[in-house]
């Protein structure tokens, strides 16, 4: 039987915590969003001008990267729901470290990108060039968001506020991450497939 403080948290109408029907509802948006980017991708590119290039290895070296980091979440959460603290701290550590590495991949990716002569903008830009670095610039947008989730929900590790009987701060937290490896997952075979 549900205690009467489990049924509270829960919204009357989705019978969902009230957090996890926003981060739901957060997700479907940025899905709408991205959605909305690769059809304009593919729409502008039929137009023409165009331009094709080969996307540097090192979107290949942060596609394993955050692949790492996703199982490093899940970890996390499966040690939490054991009540093993201390891994629970490892493994959400080495999430945050993961996905540091992931954005400074990303910034020598556009680097890369770069010297192989593909800009965001100028006299020497193309839309192909431009729609690259709005992808990856907003998923990088996104994952300092879960970031910062990833930090808020360490310290609430550290203060015991995670742990077997109380999972949804970490459970959230790993439902998000996944999602943006997902994502990445996605908008990277859509720029290997596009080129």
């Amino acid at each position: 039987m549900q205690s009467v403080e489990t049924l509270e948290e829960k919204e009357p109408g989705t019978g969902l915590h009230p957090m996890r029907l926003l981060l739901i509802l957060m997700i479907v948006s940025i899905i709408m969003m991205f959605a909305a980017f690769t059809s304009g991708f593919i729409v502008r590119r039929e137009e023409g001008n165009w331009r094709e290039f080969d996307l540097p290895i090192s979107l290949l070296y942060n596609t394993i990267v955050i692949v790492l980091s996703s199982a490093t979440m899940q970890w996390a959460y499966a040690s939490a729901k054991r009540d093993e603290l201390g891994r629970v701290k490892l493994a959400m550590g080495l999430t945050v470290l993961l996905g540091l590495a992931f954005l400074v991949g990303q910034w020598f990716s556009w680097a890369d990108l770069v010297a192989g002569r593909t800009y965001f903008g100028g006299v020497d830009a193309n839309p192909s060039g431009s729609f690259v670095y709005v992808l990856m610039g907003v998923h990088g947008f996104h994952l300092i968001t879960g970031l910062i989730f990833l930090a808020k929900t360490y310290l609430k590790t550290l203060r015991y506020q995670v742990h077997s009987r109380q999972m949804m701060p970490i459970a959230n937290c790993t439902i998000y991450w996944h999602f943006l490896g997902a994502l990445w997952l996605y908008l990277y075979l859509f720029l290997l497939l596009n080129h």
